[in-house]
């Protein structure tokens, strides 16, 4: 019997641990769950007979070091600042591992050991990054193997409530960690359009937005994500003039969020004095200018540029912002106090359903024309434990472990699912879970160059 380590029982592994479960039987497995809270681990579990659950601590290098040992494959669903002490083990005694995140520095460091050792560490086979690698490969090596030259690659994605549970003014809740929403952008972000680089400081990518249309769902729009440069070399088109890589919320979202980013709110970086006993208006107006006469709704407004009886002044008003609800949280940062705003107004009901979204569009060359694919995804939860995000960042994991374990698949290194051969079955068995992409095409216009007017050029946002 062979025995799967999972470590991390966190909000996107119910549908990871669920898939090894319901295979087990089957394939001849033991799937070892492993959190620091056993009774998480217990919960994902939920007493499957092939199941085991253990309290399991990422910093006990004995304990680390036996269960490594012990098992055939390891899954990582750790912080991805954590996975390199799991990959150093795998290293150690020759096991695989698969995890979702992106490759760190210090795993990519472990590529020649890897492959000196027989192993691989495969990252960012979850959903993004995951399955967006995987379906743009597919677009690509397609395209290519008829001849055609990609001139342009844009990718998006979000996880954002599902229609039918979408009820507050932001169209937003939260699917994912709240802090890495809060923290989203600062980083910055970077990208190639028409072969100029565009290298967007934190307090504009909220509004360099692009729009897209998704049939069935209607509008969204696409703020830049990071560096989207990394990855064409990846996918093999380093001369491409343009990608673009960026993250999916409705429209308005980005333009009122912005306001909060100028406002100094989503600052990670030091600690407020006396923020226990600091209301939640009093908070907002620390950032402003100091006018008793002034409302703090007004001196907000006016510093952001909204109109008082503004749509996006309604959203800052409904979050509570302006309320006097005492924040409670001692020695805490801004970003750690609008977390805990943000909490109590866009946490999913008990019976609401999330929504995965990505949509990639491919320009192209070929026999003298050119042409635009618009290839899209849209995943809806089962409920709010095998929610959308659980279902598409575990089951890729899930389904990569298993073709490992069968020997489908036998990459070394540290690899990401870029290959053929490995983004091949899994997308083939994605689709069995409804995960699969609908694609239309299109004819671009030549213009009097002979180039093509391509979607999203020339409208200033770039």
């Amino acid at each position: 019997m062979k025995r799967i380590l999972v470590i991390g029982a966190g909000l996107s592994t119910p549908s990871l641990i669920k898939y090894l479960l319901d295979q087990s039987e089957q394939q001849n497995w033991k799937v070892v769950v492993g959190d620091f809270s056993k009774e998480m681990a217990e919960k994902r579990v939920d007493g499957h007979p092939n199941g085991d659950a253990i309290q399991f601590d990422v910093m006990n290098d004995v304990q680390r070091a036996e269960e490594t040992k012990k098992s055939d494959i390891v899954i990582s669903m750790l912080p991805a600042r954590l996975h390199h002490l799991m990959a150093k083990c795998c290293i150690r005694f020759s096991k695989d591992m698969v995890t979702a995140s992106y490759v760190s520095p210090e795993v990519k460091e472990f590529h020649k050991e890897a492959k000196e050792k027989g192993i691989v560490l495969l990252n960012e086979i979850g959903l993004d990054p995951g399955i967006d690698h995987m379906s743009a490969m597919e677009v690509i090596d397609r395209l290519k193997g008829k001849g055609g030259k990609l001139t342009a690659f844009r990718s998006y994605t979000g996880g954002l409530v599902a229609p039918k549970y979408d009820n507050n003014p932001w169209n937003y809740k939260f699917t994912w960690n709240p802090r890495n929403v809060v923290l989203a952008g600062q980083g910055g972000a970077q990208f190639i359009h028409n072969g100029m680089y565009k290298h967007i400081p934190y307090h504009k990518v909220f509004s360099r937005v692009q729009q897209l249309h998704v049939n069935g769902y209607g509008e969204f729009e696409g703020y830049p994500n990071r560096d989207s440069l990394k990855y064409r070399g990846e996918y093999g088109i380093d001369d491409i003039p343009t990608m673009f890589r960026g993250t999916i919320r409705r429209p308005g979202y980005s333009k009122t969020w912005e306001a909060l980013v100028q406002l100094g709110v989503t600052d990670d970086s030091y600690v407020l004095e006396n923020s226990e006993n600091l209301t939640y208006r009093d908070f907002v107006n620390s950032f402003l200018k100091y006018e008793r006469v002034i409302p703090v709704e007004k001196k907000l407004a006016d510093y952001v540029g909204f109109a008082e009886d503004s749509f996006e002044m309604y959203k800052l008003r409904w979050l509570g912002l302006f309320d006097d609800t005492k924040i409670g949280l001692k020695n805490a940062t801004p970003a750690q106090i609008l977390q805990k705003i943000l909490e109590e107004k866009w946490q999913l009901d008990s019976d609401d359903k999330d929504m995965i979204v990505m949509q990639h569009k491919f320009e192209y060359v070929i026999d003298g024309g050119k042409k635009e694919i618009t290839s899209s995804m849209v995943v809806e939860g089962k409920d709010n434990v095998h929610t959308a995000m659980a279902q598409t960042v575990g089951l890729p994991v899930g389904i990569a472990a298993k073709l490992l374990l069968t020997d489908v698949i036998n990459p070394t290194g540290v690899r990401m699912p870029t290959a053929k051969r490995i983004y091949d079955p899994v997308l083939k068995e994605l689709e069995e879970y409804g995960i699969k992409f609908t694609e239309k095409e299109r004819e671009i216009p030549m213009n009097g160059n002979g180039n093509g007017n391509g979607t999203e050029n020339g409208n200033g946002q770039y």
